[in-house]
């Protein structure tokens, strides 16, 4: 996405993390959770490759179709899961949304390419991508709707978040006995940062 460079770091950043520490949650004994945190890890990961050019301005045009077509797959098996489980429906909505920004940001750099007239290796020229940086805005009814979503997802988890913290510290077991891929305020802080890294990434569209 576009923006200041140091915010493009911060998110790809904080996006890398969480899908880190979703990769240590795999390693749970439920087969519900190992398959919820590869999809949010594969998410956290796609959000990092999406900040990656506001860092550095190098993921070339054909990038974005490939993430685009990931995140396809990834929210039609999310809507395939929805049988067994209304929580990945917030996965769908993440894949799709994914998917919209990533169309997005392919079209941007097509017109940014035919304007600037400038290609380099594949990757835009500094020039093409400031004007993909002003012609990228998707639809804004779309992306009003996700911002909204977005929002209130973040308010309701971090109000789920602070009751769950308050449990974790309030010495209701032995220390260490939760190991850290499996501690439920942990998850919940992952969610919380993956849906404000994708308001703000939707704010830049």
């Amino acid at each position: 996405m576009h923006g200041s460079s140091m915010s493009g770091w911060l998110l790809m950043a904080l996006s890398a993390a969480t899908g880190a520490y979703c990769l240590l949650r795999m390693r749970s004994t439920s087969q519900q959770a190992r398959t919820a945190a590869g999809g949010e890890a594969v998410m956290g990961f796609g959000m990092a490759a999406m900040a990656l050019p506001a860092a550095m301005g190098t993921l070339p045009g054909w990038g974005w179709t490939v993430l685009a077509a990931v995140f396809a797959a990834g929210g039609l098996r999310a809507l395939w899961q929805l049988r067994s489980s209304a929580h990945h429906l917030h996965h769908l909505v993440g894949s799709l949304a994914m998917v919209y920004m990533a169309l997005t940001m392919t079209a941007a750099m097509a017109s940014g390419g035919a304007h600037g007239g400038a290609m380099d290796g594949g990757a835009m020229s500094g020039g093409s991508m400031e004007h993909a940086s002003h012609s990228a805005g998707g639809i804004p009814l779309l992306t009003g709707a996700l911002l909204a979503y977005y929002a209130v997802y973040v308010l309701r988890t971090g109000a789920t978040l602070v009751p769950a913290v308050s449990v974790a510290t309030g010495g209701g077991g032995p220390a260490g006995a939760i190991g850290w891929g499996a501690r439920p305020e942990l998850a919940l802080a992952c969610r919380l940062a993956m849906g404000m890294a994708m308001f703000a990434m939707l704010l830049t569209i």
